[in-house]
């Protein structure tokens, strides 16, 4: 199934220029960049904001299929812990690598194609950094979460304890005193 050819926006800072490998297998240009985020890169609780900077270190390398792509992507993530719903910032790296095939080749739905004679990175960096966030992303691993009652933050206050509820049909019993 080919995909359909779409012209990459050579001003895209993630549009890379194929030319000087073109065909040569086992020519290689390494490649050092920050270029903004995208808008979406990341999870619903976790995420980079859109606009910061993603640090690219890369390796593009002619091979016989086409350019292969190492390297890795440094973001800043910012979410909410799932648990306590505080706050988290770190910076993370991704591994990236990914087989950019010459055109003319039949390729897979998942494959991607050197389209006059450049690369479009961002869906390779997208699924490398959406892919590896967490699901449910922890302030620290022992987090307590926050009280089930009243929302208070057990990490604060792990001794908050709450006084048992009674069934209001009881209510009248409990004012009693058995030892009289």
């Amino acid at each position: 199934m080919a995909p359909v050819n779409r012209h990459p926006d050579r001003h895209s800072p993630y549009v890379f220029e194929t030319r000087e490998l073109s065909r040569r297998a086992g020519t290689m240009r390494e490649v050092t960049r920050s270029v903004p985020a995208p808008a979406d890169l990341g999870l619903e609780v976790i995420g980079v904001p859109e606009g910061s900077d993603v640090a690219l270190d890369l390796r593009l390398e002619a091979v016989v299929e086409g350019v292969l792509v190492s390297g890795t992507a440094t973001v800043q993530l910012v979410g909410e812990c799932a648990r306590c719903l505080t706050e988290i910032t770190d910076e993370r790296s991704f591994e990236l690598q990914e087989l950019f095939f010459h055109p003319g080749r039949e390729v897979e739905e998942d494959e991607r194609l050197i389209e006059d004679e450049t690369i479009n990175l961002e869906p390779t960096i997208r699924e490398a950094v959406v892919l590896e966030l967490p699901f449910t992303p922890l302030c620290r691993e022992d987090c307590a979460g926050l009280c089930p009652e009243c929302g208070a933050d057990l990490n604060a206050d792990p001794d908050h304890e709450h006084e048992p509820d009674v069934d209001p049909r009881w209510s009248k019993l409990v004012e009693l005193d058995v030892n009289e």
